[in-house]
């Protein structure tokens, strides 16, 4: 079967939830180290194609010449929260291409902390929100930035055929090792292009973006900067309370973390050029996030103070409203390695 178990909810003597899902556990040469159901079946990508994304402005300089640095390439990773410092950051990436928030073509959305209920953040006074708020606004402004550096029509700059979104295709394949005819292409939340491709292929190109890719110097130059940026800023690729943060945070610079919408995951790191890409089948971000700590933990990647940081994200107890235990949460999961 393509799926397995992975995480486990119980109430009472009872088993009350399951969440299926897949794991696969690669170096940056593409060799599965470590699975859990199929490691090849097919998953979009969804957010965590971000880095990928921002190489074709990265690897043609274009960013380089704006000027953009560490804080400017993390945004383009970023799946963030929209509270504010996101939404200025994002303004002055458009501001220095030339362009405003009516450029974004991401759409809108209640900033994601308000649907998160992150009780302690808040929108500065008068921070009204627009695109900018946008989980996605900072991948779009690189869009935008890459089409008014290459003289490209910003209209239809989202449409596959666009010169940009060819360009973007052509990385994640070149990354993942993937045929670019095999990409399976589907329309993303924020209206770009999106792909899906073997849950192997995923750790592959994250094996490569943590770890580096010194067969390919220009693009393993362009890898590294992306990753040096999201360890350096985990709170602009992520946000107050988010778990990308607390990943990269508890990982002290080894750990590249991104997440996808709908139950992807993918984890990097960078001392042993290994990652691993996981899929819950039914979507659920908890279950996801479980499952990432466990597969590291499996791993053997974390030590007694990352146990303890990330404990709470691996497992916990299931109590009522006036905090009495009635059941848990926990990993079922285990990783098959491959001799």
């Amino acid at each position: 079967m393509d799926w397995t178990p992975l995480i486990e909810t119980s109430r009472g003597p009872l088993v009350e939830c399951q969440h299926w899902g897949a794991v696969a556990v690669t170096d940056r040469d593409g060799r599965l180290l470590a699975h859990a159901g199929n490691p090849q079946v097919r998953v979009f990508t969804r957010s965590t194609i971000k880095p990928f994304q921002a190489l074709p402005l990265v690897q043609s300089g274009a960013a380089q010449d704006l000027g953009w640095g560490t804080d400017e390439l993390a945004m383009l990773c970023a799946s963030h929260s929209g509270e504010s410092f996101h939404a200025r950051q994002t303004a002055r990436m458009l501001a220095s291409a030339g362009q405003g928030p009516g450029a974004l073509q991401c759409g809108q959305h209640p900033p994601l902390f308000t649907q998160l209920g992150l009780a302690d953040v808040a929108l500065e006074v008068g921070d009204t929100p627009s695109a900018l708020h946008h989980n996605c606004s900072g991948k779009h402004a690189g869009f935008v930035a890459y089409c008014v550096r290459h003289g490209l029509p910003l209209a239809d700059h989202l449409e596959p055929q666009h010169p940009l979104q060819q360009a973007v295709r052509a990385a994640l394949a070149q990354v993942t090792d993937t045929p670019e005819a095999e990409l399976v292409m589907g329309i993303d939340g924020c209206s770009a292009p999106n792909y899906a491709l073997p849950l192997q292929r995923l750790a592959q190109g994250y094996a490569r973006l943590a770890g580096g890719w010194p067969a390919q110097p220009a693009t393993d130059a362009a890898l590294r900067a992306l990753a040096d940026a999201m360890v350096a800023r985990p709170d602009l690729v992520s946000g107050t309370g988010r778990h990308d943060l607390d990943i990269m945070r508890a990982g002290r610079g080894d750990w590249v973390s991104k997440t996808g919408a709908d139950g992807v995951q993918v984890v990097g790191s960078r001392s042993r050029g290994q990652a691993f890409a996981l899929k819950v089948l039914d979507g659920n971000i908890t279950a996801q996030v479980a499952a990432a700590v466990e597969v590291m933990a499996q791993l053997g990647w974390l030590d007694a103070a990352q146990v303890e940081a990330l404990a709470p994200r691996r497992a916990a107890t299931i109590a009522t409203v006036r905090g009495r235990a009635v059941g848990e949460r926990r990993p079922v999961l285990q990783l098959q390695w491959v001799v």
